[in-house]
C-alpha cells in the first residue's frame, strides 16, 4: 500500500507545474476564439444577414464573460503561486 502512495505523490508532484500552465493556456485559447468571433461577426455583417449578427454578438459575449473569468482565476493562480512561494 506505501508503493501505492509513493506512486500517487510521484504523480501529483510531477503533474503540479503542468497544471499550473493551464490557466494561462486557457487565457489564450479564449482570445483566439473572442477574434474568431469578431471575425465572423464582420462576415455576417457584410452578407447582411442580421440573425446571424445577434447569434454572433451573444456567443461573442459570452466568449468575452469566459475570457474574464478565466484572466481572474489565472491572476489568482499566478498570486497563490507567489505566495508559495514565501
Amino acid at each position: 500500500m506505501k508503493l501505492h502512495t509513493l506512486a500517487l505523490a510521484a504523480l501529483v508532484a510531477l503533474a503540479g507545474p503542468a497544471l499550473a500552465q493551464t490557466p494561462k493556456d486557457t487565457v489564450k485559447a479564449d482570445k483566439e476564439q473572442v477574434k474568431q468571433d469578431k471575425e465572423k461577426l464582420k462576415a455576417d455583417r457584410k452578407a447582411k444577414d442580421k440573425d446571424a449578427v445577434k447569434a454572433d454578438k451573444e456567443k461573442l459575449k459570452a466568449d468575452k464573460a469566459k475570457l474574464k473569468a478565466d484572466r481572474k482565476a489565472a491572476r489568482e493562480a499566478a498570486k497563490a503561486g507567489k505566495e508559495a512561494k514565501k
